[in-house]
């Protein structure tokens, strides 16, 4: 039976011989859609992750599969990996600012130290290895839109810069290991990215807008809503990632990775209110210190060297992901109503058997008149 993500829109393409690929992050909300599509490619898949978002749900159509393993790990341990690894994904770090700045040296570390483990065990295999880095590359870009040449606008010293500049130290260390030790590398710059498997708690704006309109809760907008973003469906996303990691060995990037149709965040808001029939209102927050006003890729070079673009488009993007949250939050809706009736039986058999209080007939046979009525 197939499984992934090219099931929706795509049609599969013919398997390739088996590589022997690690995902780092691999449980993720990107990272689970990666190791489903090289499972259909034939690859046989390591997938490493330490949980902190990921999940084994995500996963857990694969685990029987012949061809995939789950390695929980740490990246910011040395990463041991037995026999011959051809190529390593490296997905592993929380995405979202919400559990980013959670644990802010934690991320710091896992952009540093953790890519400096999978470079080191690249370097050790002799594996080709792609870094995912992001459009937070850019910080608040006083370029727009933005093209891989723009060098960024960063406050190294942000709630923010956890992320934003781990990111880009670890685009260093890609890059100084290419250039001193010959390591095949690739660096994809990823941009808002968004489909099923989201965290519904993660705080980015497709998986946030979609759980409070399902719930009928306000639409939380941070600031006027006149901000914009891109959004790439993760169907999209995954293949350009395997086109990347497969091109020629002089095609090293950085290259963006992103949908260049560009929304503000209240059209956004709207469509999903529209397209979930909900009665939510909006509901206007300050803006976050450091937070971009402007996000668009320049995809020239990924459109020009690799013939990819995007396929998916909103509409559809957006149907699919909130058949996905719509599922989960009735199923969820159900666990929650069965664990509470299993409690609570639970909770009446642990009582005391009350006796029982009512008068008893006589035993002649001659009732009172009271017990008759």
């Amino acid at each position: 039976m197939k499984r992934g993500n090219d099931a929706r829109f795509h049609s599969a393409r013919p398997l390739r011989r088996g590589l022997r690929t690690v995902v780092t992050g691999g449980a993720g909300f990107i990272g689970s859609h990666l190791c489903d599509q090289l499972i259909q490619r034939g690859d046989v898949v390591i997938c490493v992750d330490n949980l902190f978002t990921g999940s084994m749900r995500n996963v857990r159509p694969l685990l029987n599969h012949p061809g995939f393993s789950f390695y929980q790990h740490d990246i910011r341990e040395p990463l041991t990996i037995p026999g011959k690894v051809d190529r390593i994904y490296n997905l592993a770090c929380p995405a979202s600012p919400r559990h980013y700045q959670r644990d802010p040296i934690g991320t710091m570390k896992t952009c540093v130290m953790g890519t400096n483990n999978v470079l080191e065990l690249a370097l050790l295999k002799s594996s080709r290895v792609l870094q995912a880095s992001t459009s937070e590359v850019y910080g608040d870009p006083e370029v727009h839109p933005q093209p891989e040449s723009y060098v960024g606008h960063v406050n190294p010293i942000g709630p923010r810069a956890c992320y934003d500049e781990g990111k880009r130290a670890a685009e260093t260390l890609f890059f100084d290991y290419h250039r001193i030790h010959g390591l095949e590398i690739k660096v994809a710059r990823i941009f808002n990215t968004y489909g099923p498997r989201m965290l519904e708690n993660d705080g980015r704006v497709v998986s946030n807008f979609i759980v409070q309109a399902l719930r009928g809760a306000p639409i939380t907008i941070y600031g006027s809503g006149r901000q914009t973003r891109s959004f790439c469906f993760i169907d999209d996303l995954v293949s350009g990632l395997e086109l990347l990691m497969e091109s020629a060995p002089e095609i090293t990037g950085p290259c963006n990775l992103g949908n260049p149709q560009e929304f503000t965040i209240e059209e956004i808001a709207r469509k999903v209110i529209a397209k979930s029939r909900s009665v939510s209102d909006l509901d206007h927050r300050p803006l976050p210190k450091d937070d971009p006003q402007r996000r668009k890729p320049v995809i020239e070079k990924m459109a020009t060297s690799l013939g990819w673009e995007p396929k998916v488009g909103i509409d559809k993007g957006l149907d699919a992901t909130i058949a996905y949250f719509s599922l989960n939050i009735a199923s969820s809706s159900r666990e929650a109503k069965v664990a509470n009736i299993d409690s609570a039986r639970a909770a009446r058999a642990r009582l005391p058997k009350r006796r029982d209080a009512r008068p008893q007939p006589a035993l002649n046979g001659h009732a009172k008149q009271d017990d008759m009525r």
